[in-house]
């Protein structure tokens, strides 16, 4: 699998666990591509050969929780020591920032593959660092200021119990599934 795609995996059967059970609807947002060029090998075959990005995607997710706005970033890292901000848009920083200012929830799912932990982060962190010129953020950091997002079998990252933490306060977790 491609870069990123495991975390990817494991976030769209989360959010199609976390809609299933009604608890939220999230959804991975399509990039918007221009079709160029297509080949017909077969009658009933058709192969897109050129392809270009329409417009920049904005965030990786979005959706609604708990009657709010929801709207994320996901990444991986391979390093052991920081998570670097090259990975990571100027235009993504601004949609977030967008969306902190109409009072919705953003933040970052980064995943450290080396030790097998997925955080969350809050994008007005990230945004911070960013603002200051910092070029990443240090695995130290992430464990300090981020919340470490538990696994299981279903759903494969519970997030959402780090989201109710975080932005709603609450000592337990929504309480639609065990």
């Amino acid at each position: 699998m491609g870069r990123g795609m495991n975390l990817e995996k494991d976030l769209n059967d989360s959010n199609t666990y976390y809609e299933h059970v009604d608890r939220a609807l999230i959804h991975k947002k399509p990039t918007p591509i221009q079709v160029v060029k297509v080949e017909y090998p077969a009658r009933s075959a058709a192969r897109i050969c050129e392809a270009y990005y329409k417009t920049p995607s904005t965030t990786d997710y979005n959706g609604i929780y708990r009657g709010k706005p929801i709207d994320f970033e996901a990444k991986e890292t391979k390093s052991k020591t920081s998570f670097p901000f090259k990975s990571i848009h100027k235009h993504q920083i601004e949609h977030l920032r967008k969306v902190l200012y109409h009072k919705g929830i953003g933040f970052f799912i980064i995943r450290f593959t080396s030790y097998g932990q997925t955080f969350l982060i809050d994008a007005g962190i990230i945004i911070r660092m960013w603002d200051e010129g910092k070029k990443s953020i240090t695995y130290q950091d992430v464990q300090q200021c981020g919340s470490l997002i538990k696994e299981s079998l279903t759903p494969r990252l519970r997030y959402l119990d780090n989201v109710d933490a975080i932005y709603f306060k609450e000592e337990e977790s929504y309480g639609k599934e065990s």
